[in-house]
């Protein structure tokens, strides 16, 4: 793999496609530009969505997925990788086995705003076994920390639980976000073998957050690319996104997309 011959970080993210520009590939793209790295692409599925629903998804073939990671990692090289919507075991299994060597931050998309299960058994399974354990940092909500611990999550102690349960899969943190909680505060906890931190912040009342998740663990995959440390880097990435949760404009009739612009610092 070429060096790095600059200091802006190389950032690899493996994910789907969101045709209304609020999450996936084009949130992650607008994301690490924004905070100062160089994104690059591989797209795993094509989704027709806006603000109000997601219609279809269509799935890349295997070999599509593999050749694009291939070809921009022997020609420009990664720094970091980051992944969100991963719909095929072989998918999975590549990144898990032929790109362990860089930092690797795991955005699980699991289930979708309604609930529903957006992957197979098998890919589940796949994420869990061999992702998950390659993982330096995994970034479940609330909905997914109970779906890859079996813990129900009702507060913050359920929640802490559910992410030393998910550690135990092999990651080097797990940060479980708080944002689906019912409270007006949203905790956040980032948990390793050693500690347990809790990052706090405000519920900002707003439609517009559509693609927070992604947003978050490409600041965090851009932050851990400039070498900064995993705790100052979440908590520059939380701040981030709740900056942007409190400026963004309203686009669309549903839940609309922030504007990703450059952090204030």
């Amino acid at each position: 793999m070429p060096s790095n011959q600059n200091t802006i970080p190389r950032v690899m993210t493996i994910a789907g496609s969101d045709s209304g520009g609020g999450a996936g590939i084009q949130a992650d793209i607008k994301t690490i530009n924004a905070i100062g790295g160089f994104a690059m692409t591989a797209v795993t599925a094509v989704t027709s969505q806006n603000t109000k629903q997601v219609s279809s998804i269509h799935e890349i073939p295997y070999k599509m997925v593999i050749k694009q990671i291939e070809l921009v990692e022997e020609d420009i090289g990664f720094d970091v990788v980051k992944t969100g919507m991963l719909v095929d075991p072989k998918v999975i299994s590549f990144i898990a086995s032929n790109l362990k060597q860089y930092p690797l931050i795991v955005d699980p998309v699991l289930i979708s705003t309604s609930g529903d299960i957006l992957i197979s058994d098998e890919a589940l399974s796949t994420i869990k076994n061999m992702l998950i354990p390659r993982a330096m940092i995994v970034t479940p909500n609330i909905p997914e920390a109970s779906l890859l611990s079996g813990i129900k999550i009702i507060n913050i102690d359920s929640q802490i639980k559910a992410g030393k349960r998910i550690l135990k899969l092999g990651p080097e943190y797990v940060l479980v976000k708080g944002g689906h909680g019912e409270s007006n505060n949203i905790v956040d906890a980032l948990i390793s073998e050693n500690e347990t931190k809790l990052f706090e912040s405000k519920k900002i009342k707003t439609e517009n957050n559509h693609g927070t998740g992604c947003t978050l663990a490409s600041a965090i995959s851009t932050y851990i690319g400039m070498g900064i440390p995993i705790n100052q880097s979440v908590k520059k990435s939380i701040n981030y996104v709740q900056w942007l949760l409190r400026s963004s404009p309203k686009f669309g009739k549903g839940n609309g997309p922030m504007h990703h612009k450059p952090p204030r610092e």
